[in-house]
């Protein structure tokens, strides 16, 4: 079992910057892939990052290439989505996953652990 717990969401201006972490807690974190995944209201859940258990191949979603960035730090069970330029339709809630199946890195049905999400609002 992994425990995972997302913070630094908010409300922020379009072309601002957020970075959001997740602490992971419960087994070995190294062991997992993790990815980040966003859902807004009315809409279903999307793909945004993943990287793999030791940071060296990262994946994202064709709508935030070239804007956020996923990095992960084992040391200290940690995942972090960095958001530059943010935009008006970046709004909806961030969760973070632990990877458990051979399914592709940016399908949710790969994720077996999530967490309870974080808020994003960005304002045009």
């Amino acid at each position: 079992q992994v425990q995972l717990v997302e913070s630094g969401g908010g409300l922020v201006q379009a072309g601002d910057s957020l970075r959001l972490s997740c602490a992971a807690s419960g087994r070995t974190f190294s062991n997992y892939a993790m990815g980040w995944f966003r859902q807004a209201p009315g809409k279903e859940r999307e793909a945004v990052a993943a990287i793999t258990w030791n940071g060296g191949s990262t994946y994202y979603g064709n709508s935030v290439k070239g804007r956020f960035t996923i990095s992960r730090d084992n040391a200290n069970n940690t995942v972090y989505l960095q958001m530059n330029s943010l935009k008006p339709e970046d709004t909806a809630v961030y969760y973070c996953a632990a990877k458990s199946s051979t399914l592709p890195y940016l399908n949710h049905r790969a994720y077996n652990y999530w967490g309870q999400g974080t808020q994003v609002t960005v304002s045009s």
